[in-house]
């Protein structure tokens, strides 16, 4: 049995290592601990088979603990979309809610979750939900902040790392499914002007950042 700080470790790690190995200090930034906190918890996942790390040069996952990144990642999203749809959450209520859950929950009660809901792909965030077989749909990587003036665009996703960040968008109505038009890119001043159905919005740069679009 793995304990609920190292699944955490490979959480993190798989969220970070598209573009190869990961380093010690972003995992330490990432994690809140020192570096040699991380290099021994890196040590210790090794020895399990679970990650493949390299002194200096960083760690990824291996087959082995993809699967289990993918099935913590698994828990939260269905815990997340059984939160919002079922119980009422708030975007932000709801993210807190699931990392403190996602941990605990059998293998039977993700089941139940699961079919409850239908069977959804994605969480209300607009992520897709692992598999049981642990395979994942592929999600745009453009965002708002890479569009021009007067393309039109549908959210797709959104990061969800920050319940403070989730309560600001969710109360601008940048939520999935919703239909934008850049009206003024504005990187170099930071901020983006944006048209929804109801109206203006004018966003920073930070956030236009992570916001996940498909063209129309």
């Amino acid at each position: 049995m793995l304990s609920q700080v190292a699944e955490d470790y490979l959480k993190a790690i798989y969220k970070r290592q598209a573009f190869g190995r990961v380093s010690t200090n972003d995992l330490a930034d990432a994690m809140g601990v020192s570096s040699a906190t991380v290099t021994n918890m890196l040590k210790r996942l090794a020895q399990m088979e679970l990650v493949d790390h390299v002194s200096y040069k960083g760690a990824v996952l291996t087959e082995a603990g993809n699967l289990v990144a993918l099935e913590i990642i698994r828990h939260h999203r269905l815990l997340e979309t059984f939160l919002k749809n079922v119980m009422g959450f708030s975007w932000h209520e709801m993210h807190r809610e699931a990392e403190r859950l996602e941990h605990h929950i059998s293998e039977e009660f993700e089941e139940r979750i699961d079919e409850m809901l239908g069977f959804p792909t994605h969480d209300p965030h607009g992520h897709p939900i692992p598999t049981k077989a642990g395979h994942i749909a592929p999600s745009p990587t453009t965002t708002l902040a890479d569009l021009a003036a007067g393309d039109e665009a549908i959210i797709h996703h959104v990061a969800d790392g920050d319940p403070d960040f989730l309560e600001y968008i969710e109360g601008e109505g940048l939520m999935p499914d919703t239909r934008v038009r850049i009206d003024e890119q504005g990187l170099s001043v930071g901020r983006v002007t944006l048209s929804l159905a109801d109206g203006p919005r004018v966003i920073d740069t930070d956030t236009a950042q992570r916001i996940f679009v498909a063209l129309t």
